[in-house]
């Protein structure tokens, strides 16, 4: 009887210490700093963001009741409840009035030496499918979870201190309010262990960041094993009985994308390695008889991180982008992600005029730099298979670059090079060890260097150093770090298997973001545009390369409608061979350039009249003076349009090679708000009607079109923001409207 007295008693202290916790986290909280979003905040009226400008701001707010901290911008509501434990009870794109969220999860989880914790969150909820405001007051703090301690608010700063050398379409960085959650544990284990999570809400955009930071200030190491850094319970988008959760749809409504991606697939969702569409279990009123619907949103990677936190350090999560989406049309929901990367990484929105030189000795390489400088290009770019050794670290070789760097500058002139990282063998001792047999290869590309190996860690100061030693001012990087994992123990770069590939992300990325802040202008084929890269492929294979100039036309239009729905077209790049590329015969080549000139014409006009630069490779840009006048006219023809033809593209109809395609360029805050690109592949004169979609122009009643530099039309715009235009074109020709 006594012994259960004590055990008893004992009971309602740990009770009473709980209780005592959360009365004291109660009083240590003050909202008094933040504005009151009020009702008539909320309901403002929410014109097309992709249109006009949303007059609200980001900001940080505190509710009428003052029980909960609420991120606004007007595009988005994201609501926590502060006590007892930070919870998020919202998540509503206010677009559409559309709720997201249908449970209460933890802020974010993290396994330390082995075992998971919770980050904020609160358990109790029992009916899963929905969350009711009044159910939140019951619900309690885990056990053993991390909670809330403190908060702040400060303005938005750049994550990457970009510096635009190029013309660009936005050379503003983003703009917006920081929120950071701080949290701490009470276990004897965790003591010295602090984390923040950090929400970025941007100006304009229907957009969340969100990251996690961990900092170890105890005395001992901790072994940091997994951090998933967003954890939602996401309103279902498929309610299906029985199936493989696989195949089932995940939340179309939210489009996640980290800044750790990669596969060489010139495409974000194939890049991705972090997001996680889970089954929620504890949902036990969903449709699925077997709890498997892909509801539960985790955001982590997989093999990563796997690092040993010392004392001191500080861990920085994967970023994830939360934009959210109000549409099924793949056409808008890409004009969002475009409008995404346009406004978080303003980088990509570079996008100069270059050439790529096939090289042997410098008198080539001061040839086309006074060819560029004659035709109006804007830079040059030793490419493969060129004389340029980046790797070679003397001051011969510094010196040997810096000169012809400094006369392209004299020139006006940008000059950049390539050089490849993955993709070849270096050494036993340097090389990926694959985790399966202990020994080199088992890579992405069969054999390839471990970035945190010596000559690693060396390839990546020997890059920093050529390019402040010589002033260079574009990096074609082939081959970048493709995600390999390594074996090795004995690389300096990283420890084991474990954080192999997170050690060797960073080296990667901080090289990236190194030289983006230096004013390096980068192509890389490989998705790490949100750490500092500027343009990757359309998308294409290069064999095409070899087919005839007929067949390359059409397949570079159809890489152009096809890799430019969810990227800008200066976050992209196309190929045009001047000479043998890949194989092929005469038929595939321009050279003699006078001898090809309506083909280099139409190649021209393609690309450049979708804003996409491509890499016209060979020992020069014009041959004879009929041929560079061609060139000259081009590029004046594309400068003088430049803003619109850089701007959001809608894809009217793709190349088929049997009837018309083509594309409209759009953009409400220019004077020019459209601009048509149409082509006639045939080998007949046709003419078409056909409608233009205007919504996206900012045009509502009237468009005043006109046809090359012809006089101006005045078209009625319909109910459906259309306007009905009839075009004739050449065989085999083009033609271009401009809207007003």
């Amino acid at each position: 009887m006594k012994i259960t007295n004590v055990i008893f008693g004992l009971i309602i202290f740990v009770i009473g210490l709980s209780t005592h916790a959360q009365e004291k986290n109660k009083k240590s909280v003050d909202l008094s700093n933040l504005p009151v979003l009020n009702n008539r905040s909320e309901a403002a009226t929410i014109s097309d963001w992709l249109i006009t400008s949303i007059s609200a701001n980001a900001n940080v707010y505190a509710s009428q009741d003052k029980k909960s901290i609420i991120l606004y911008n007007g595009l988005i509501r994201r609501s926590f409840r502060i006590l007892p434990n930070i919870a998020c009870t919202d998540l509503t794109n206010l677009t559409n009035n559309q709720q997201l969220i249908r449970a209460i999860k933890p802020e974010a989880k993290i396994t330390l030496d082995g075992k998971e914790y919770s980050v904020g969150g609160l358990t109790g909820q029992k009916e899963n499918a929905y969350l009711l405001p009044e159910w939140v007051d019951k619900m309690e703090v885990g056990k053993e979870d991390f909670v809330f301690s403190n908060y702040s608010v400060s303005d938005l700063k750049p994550y990457i201190n970009w510096k635009p050398n190029n013309w660009a379409m936005n050379k503003k960085q983003a703009t917006g309010k920081l929120l950071v959650f701080e949290f701490t544990s009470s276990l004897p284990e965790l003591k010295g262990l602090k984390v923040k999570v950090n929400y970025e809400l941007y100006d304009g955009l229907p957009l969340i960041t969100k990251s996690i930071t961990i900092e170890n200030t105890g005395q001992r190491k901790i072994k940091l094993d997994r951090v998933i850094s967003e954890n939602i319970a996401m309103v279902e988008e498929q309610s299906a009985v029985e199936g493989n959760p696989d195949k089932m749809r995940s939340q179309h409504g939210f489009y996640i994308e980290t800044n750790y991606a990669f596969n060489n697939a010139m495409n974000y969702e194939l890049s991705d390695q972090t997001t996680h569409w889970e089954k929620d279990s504890i949902y036990t009123s969903q449709v699925h008889y077997q709890y498997k619907t892909p509801c539960l949103l985790e955001v982590y990677p997989d093999k990563a991180p796997g690092i040993d936190l010392k004392p001191g350090e500080v861990f920085n999560s994967v970023r994830t982008n939360e934009l959210l989406i109000d549409t099924y049309d793949r056409q808008r929901r890409g004009l969002m992600i475009k409008r995404m990367y346009s406004t978080i990484a303003p980088w990509t929105t570079e996008n100069p005029i270059f050439m790529h030189l096939v090289s042997q000795n410098d008198e080539q390489v001061r040839a086309a730099i006074d060819q560029c400088a004659l035709t109006g290009y804007e830079a040059l770019i030793l490419s493969f298979g060129s004389h340029l050794n980046m790797e070679l670290d003397t001051p011969e070789n510094h010196q040997k670059w810096k000169t012809l760097a400094d006369y392209a500058h004299s020139k006006g002139i940008k000059i950049g090079g390539y050089s490849l990282f993955s993709s070849r063998r270096i050494s036993d001792d340097d090389d990926v060890i694959d985790p399966k047999t202990g020994k080199p290869g088992g890579a992405f590309f069969g054999n390839a260097p471990c970035f945190g190996s010596k000559w690693g860690l060396s390839y990546r100061d020997r890059i920093k150093n050529f390019f402040t030693a010589t002033n260079f001012d574009i990096w074609e990087n082939d081959g970048p770090y493709p995600g390999d994992v390594c074996a090795s123990t004995t690389h300096p770069g990283h420890k084991n298997l474990d954080d192999s590939q997170w050690r060797q992300m960073n080296i990667q990325k901080d090289l990236y973001r190194w030289l983006n802040e230096k004013g390096v202008y980068i192509n890389a084929p490989d998705w790490y545009f949100l750490d500092g890269t500027h343009k990757i492929a359309l998308g294409y294979r290069e064999t095409n390369f070899s087919r005839s100039r007929e067949q390359q036309r059409i397949l570079n239009r159809q890489n152009i409608h096809d890799g430019t729905i969810e990227k800008s077209a200066s976050m992209s790049w196309g190929f045009v061979p001047l000479t043998v590329y890949q194989g092929g015969d005469a038929s595939a080549v321009l050279e003699p350039l006078s001898e090809h000139l309506k083909d280099y014409e139409q190649l021209m006009v393609q690309y450049y009249g979708a804003g996409v630069q491509a890499c016209y490779r060979g020992p020069r840009l014009y041959d004879t003076d009929t041929t560079k006048e061609l060139v000259k006219t081009t590029i004046n023809w594309y400068k003088k349009y430049r803003e619109i033809l850089n701007s959001a593209m809608i894809q009217l109809r793709r190349a088929d090679g049997r009837d018309w395609d083509g594309f409209i360029h759009v953009n409400p805050q220019l004077k020019q708000k459209g601009f048509i690109m149409l082509y006639n592949p045939t080998k007949e004169k046709i003419t078409r009607t056909i409608n233009i979609p205007l919504y996206y122009t900012g045009l509502s009643e009237k468009a005043m079109v006109r046809e090359k530099e012809t006089s101006i039309k005045n078209y009625k715009i319909n109910r459906n923001y259309d306007i009905e235009l009839t075009f004739t074109i050449e065989p085999e020709n083009y033609t271009w409207y401009a809207i007003e």
